[in-house]
């Protein structure tokens, strides 16, 4: 298997391959099921093609507490199904599929009243571990432990002694979501799938009752491509109502939106060397380790205005502030908040007016001939969402196909991540980097972090780091833009890197250095690099003006303030 390189040469070639000749399947959205959909179906051998409006994962799919769990709290819920589910995915992602981005990590549980939290807590956690050791996929990651109040106080001196009378400490995973998303558009290119972003379907093309294909914008170039597939999977996530819309179907189910918003903190904030789990009154609250961060979060409320820039009000931030600090020592304060996002969990519309309650179970459904619709879900889950639509779009097609592999798939960078890892010291002496900064790189691009070694023997000033956000090299902004389907600036500092939310500036200070090293690869002359930092500053203005408002509605509108760079109608 070649790996596939996603430059604007082969952005052009996708397109024009995907409007010669008709597709098998053609997935509309390149969040992570969209993007594991197209994994899916090149893999049983169909010939596939992914088109996603805006940049790979700049959606929901990048904007997630960055955790790959069996979710802990629906077993309270008694959703053992779920949990299972997830737990194996967990598992899998750790050991097989994506072990260079799939990392394990510690929760501490502080508990708050003797004898019976200690009882209630512990058997739910046990449970959970005894489950995700039941297939097998518990290797890798410890037991959960019981702590007294003074063991609980080393592993976290930052918690307030009178919030805890002992703890609970268990282990999860943790994934760069955009990062994990890139990768997996880029194994499906790999193995043949035909894939674009900024490509936005302006409708569906119909043969009588038949879908049998959709109108395809190029955003960028301003060509139009009638693609036509077998099957068409729409996996849109919060934008799947709208998708369907533009076929006149009106869907056997609804999906909406629930706004999470994070807060990413410097390490030196919060004295810990355990991620934090706490409860609050509608749902559970993350302190989550994050290099040399934390990520605080989530909220969870309804939201219904602009999808695509979800907005943090000032409420959302003093929400956060007030319950993290309810067990600090010392409050965090508006002063110590780097960075903040959010992000829009698609849940399945259902009967409750409460947002949490609605349902983290996905649903396919075939609305119309030809057209595949899968919706909800959780990030985790994201490979059997996958499957199941896959397996929907199957019945459409009139021969055999092969059965799902993607279980046995390993994503790009995955095979030979271990020896690479294992011969770290070596590798800094080869390249001259030091060896901090080699794991840095593995644990980004696993085994193609060679090609990262490639450019910068070739140009060895992109083995520097970016002047104003050192954890990130020169080199990562040029593979962003010439492998990894980076098209504007937005997409390095946001999603191919986490500069935006990791940085005090968000990433402003970086923005000229950045745009200047993308240029070459992107054929930017000077008044398009003017154009990219101007578009970047007024995006992190706007979004620091929406969390100074008091509410939604203020938010949005402050947000709105900084259209998109390409803006898609």
């Amino acid at each position: 298997m070649r790996t596939a390189t996603l430059g604007p040469v082969q952005r052009a070639e996708a397109l024009a391959a995907m409007a010669e000749h008709e597709l098998d399947v053609l997935v509309i959205g390149g969040g992570v099921v969209g993007a594991g959909t197209a994994l899916d179906a090149v893999t049983r051998g169909l010939s596939t093609g992914l088109v996603e409006a805006r940049d790979w994962a700049s959606g929901t799919s990048s904007r997630s507490s960055k955790l790959i769990h069996g979710g802990l709290r629906y077993l309270e819920m008694l959703d053992f199904a779920l949990v299972r589910e997830a737990l194996k995915e967990r598992g899998l992602l750790l050991e097989r599929l994506a072990p260079h981005l799939v990392k394990p990590v510690p929760f501490l549980y502080p508990l708050q009243h003797r004898g019976w939290e200690r009882l209630y807590a512990g058997s739910g956690v046990a449970l959970y571990d005894a489950m995700s050791m039941a297939r097998g996929h518990g290797r890798g990651l410890p037991v959960h432990r019981h702590l007294t109040r003074g063991q609980a106080l080393r592993v976290a001196p930052c918690l307030r002694k009178d919030a805890l009378v002992g703890a609970l400490q268990y282990y999860d995973a943790q994934v760069d979501d955009a990062r994990l998303v890139a990768t997996l558009v880029r194994t499906a290119a790999s193995y043949g799938a035909r894939v674009a972003n900024r490509a936005r379907v302006t409708g569906f093309i119909r043969e009588g009752e038949r879908v049998v294909g959709a109108r395809v914008q190029d955003v960028e170039g301003g060509g139009e491509y009638e693609v036509r597939a077998q099957q068409v999977v729409n996996a849109t996530g919060v934008w799947t109502d709208d998708t369907q819309a533009m076929v006149g179907e009106r869907g056997q189910f609804h999906v909406r939106a629930s706004k999470g918003i994070h807060l990413v903190v410097p390490k030196d904030r919060i004295h810990s060397t355990s991620g934090l789990i706490l409860r609050t009154e509608k749902s559970v609250l993350f302190v989550i380790p994050w290099g040399r961060h934390w990520i605080v979060g989530t909220t969870d409320t309804g939201w219904d205005l602009d999808k695509a820039h979800p907005a943090a009000s000032s409420a959302d931030i003093d929400y956060l502030l007030e319950h993290v600090n309810s067990v600090l020592a010392v409050p965090l304060r508006r002063d110590d908040v780097q960075g903040v996002y959010a992000g829009l969990r698609p849940l399945l519309a259902g009967e409750s007016d409460a947002t949490s309650k609605l349902s983290r179970e996905h649903t396919v459904a075939h609305p119309a001939p030809g057209l595949v619709v899968v919706a909800g879900g959780k990030y985790t889950t994201y490979r059997v969402m996958a499957k199941d639509a896959v397996d929907e779009a199957v019945h459409g097609l009139d021969r055999r196909v092969a059965d799902c592999v993607t279980e046995e798939t390993p994503l790009l960078g995955a095979e030979g991540y271990h020896a690479l890892w294992n011969a770290r010291a070596r590798i800094a002496a080869r390249t001259g980097l030091h060896t901090v900064r080699v794991e840095h790189l593995l644990n980004r691009y696993g085994s193609m972090a060679e090609e990262i070694f490639d450019l910068i023997e070739a140009d060895p000033a992109l083995g520097e780091p970016l002047r104003a956000a050192d954890d990130y090299l020169r080199a990562e902004v040029v593979y962003a833009a010439s492998h990894e389907g980076a098209r504007h600036l937005d997409d390095v500092l946001t999603r191919r890197t986490r500069i935006s939310i990791e940085t005090f500036d968000r990433g402003t200070r970086s923005a000229r250095e950045a745009a200047e090293l993308m240029a070459p690869v992107l054929g930017w002359d000077k008044d398009q690099i003017e154009r990219e930092v101007e578009h970047y500053e007024k995006r992190v203005e706007a979004e620091r003006e929406s969390q100074l408002q008091p509410d939604d509605l203020t938010a949005d509108a402050a947000r709105l303030g900084a259209p998109d760079i390409v803006p898609l109608s």
